[in-house]
């Protein structure tokens, strides 16, 4: 023990002979482990936030959302007109919900965006035709007010409730319940406000990253009846018109262990109704979270190898400064064999040296590598400050917003043990 303390007394010495050269030296370990810990944590907090997202449309779910398949060219003069029929059909809704008996719940949705108007305010608004059970399927909160009932689709009756950007714009300061909203070319009553939140980046679906809170949600019924099922787009010369029955239908399937096997059955019968028409798409959030529980596996793995990469990196420099360390110091351990020092004392000295380097850098990367989470806030600030600014900004600023940084509490003992077993491998040679 008294050999041990002298020998890192001796390594302590001769590197604080050369701080400059002993700082620099351990610079290389100390941006190796945090870049390991800093990586993995990124890693980790994306992985999460995929599993939040894929979690928020529901284990036992499957969404079934209607696809624009591509338009045919046609040689026809610009004043043509046509319709566009696709995606999924109040058919399916009834095959789907009253045929497959692991269905437990079937909730359909239309949507339009059509102008809306309060006063002397306008906005366009997200128009969805919904059923009560849309407020739990997509976890929103009602802030004032009630929401859609069994009795208005029964009545079919001009009932809305806002999103709390529509609220906002719409009535700015006023109480919006009891009072009026016009929607395209007729008045709907204000019955509900919902709460504030930002939309996940849905996956096959028509929101992706977009806001809930411009929306109206009126019955679906009444949708139907109002609004019909085209949706006509007029240009100069020219008009289109899109015909979509229902634009998603949600299925709660009662037993999580039948989901995939339920899906499956999904696919075939909307194949049968279909045919080759690729106009919808089937999302199983369940296989979703499978896949992202992979792509986490392999993401860490990439990450954390080119993190060690700049570990090995540091590693070839304590070796480069040792190398030049021993030829320096020829001298000194000539003197110190003549004096009696062994061959294992010599290289325990060095060896020494080279693990005091390289634990100490591990130690400061660790402090660094566990200030990722703030130093994530601070570019996170930079980037809704400068960045979000519409487009690709726009998409990469929520991205950086919903992204939380998690410290994988393996990934610092691991580093600071590569860190070590580096100096150890890197100092024997010299």
């Amino acid at each position: 023990m008294p050999n041990l303390i002298r020998t890192i007394q001796l390594a302590l010495k001769s590197l604080m002979l050369h701080k400059l050269r002993s700082g620099l030296t351990m610079l290389g370990i100390v941006f190796g482990v945090f870049s390991v810990i800093a990586m993995l944590a990124v890693g980790e907090g994306a992985s999460q936030q995929a599993q939040k997202q894929v979690l928020e449309l529901g284990a036992t779910n499957i969404i079934i959302r209607s696809v624009e398949p591509p338009r045919e060219t046609s040689s026809s003069s610009n004043n043509s007109s046509f319709v566009l029929r696709y995606g999924v059909l109040r058919a399916d809704y009834d095959l789907l919900s009253k045929t497959i008996p692991t269905v437990q719940q079937a909730i359909p949705i239309r949507e339009l965006t059509k102008a809306c108007r309060h006063l002397h305010r306008e906005m366009n608004c997200r128009i969805v035709g919904c059923t009560p059970e849309y407020l739990d399927v997509n976890h929103l909160e009602l802030a004032q007010g009630r929401y859609i009932s069994d009795k208005d689709r029964r009545e079919k009756s001009n009932v809305a409730v806002l999103a709390a950007g529509s609220a906002q714009t719409l009535f700015q300061y006023e109480n919006p319940i009891g009072q009026s909203v016009k929607i395209a070319d007729r008045y709907y009553s204000v019955v509900g406000v919902t709460r504030s939140r930002e939309a996940s980046a849905a996956i096959g679906g028509s929101m992706s990253g977009q806001e809930y809170n411009s929306d109206i949600y009126i019955p679906l019924e009444t949708m139907r009846a109002r609004m019909g099922d085209l949706d006509i787009n007029r240009s100069q010369g020219s008009f289109s018109a899109k015909e979509v029955e229902l634009n998603q239908v949600t299925l709660r399937i009662s037993d999580q262990d039948q989901v995939v096997k339920t899906a499956d059955v999904i696919r075939e019968s909307l194949k049968r109704n279909h045919g080759d028409k690729q106009d919808y798409s089937v999302v199983v959030p369940l296989e979703l979270l499978k896949q992202a529980a992979q792509i986490k596996g392999i993401f860490n793995v990439v990450l954390g190898s080119i993190a060690t990469i700049s570990l090995i990196v540091g590693g070839i420099g304590i070796m480069n400064i040792m190398l030049a360390t021993v030829t320096e110091r020829t001298r000194e351990i000539g003197i110190r064999r003549a004096l009696g020092a062994k061959q294992r004392d010599i290289t325990m000295q060095f060896l020494t040296e080279t693990m005091v380097l390289s634990g100490s850098g591990g130690l400061i990367g660790i402090a660094l590598g566990l200030a990722t989470p703030r130093a994530f806030d601070g570019i996170k600030l930079i980037v809704t400050n400068f960045v979000m600014e519409g487009g690709a900004g726009s998409d990469i600023g929520r991205m950086f917003n919903g992204l939380e940084p998690q410290i994988v509490p393996m990934s610092l003992p691991i580093a600071f043990g590569i860190s070590v077993g580096i100096g150890v491998l890197f100092g024997i040679y010299p």
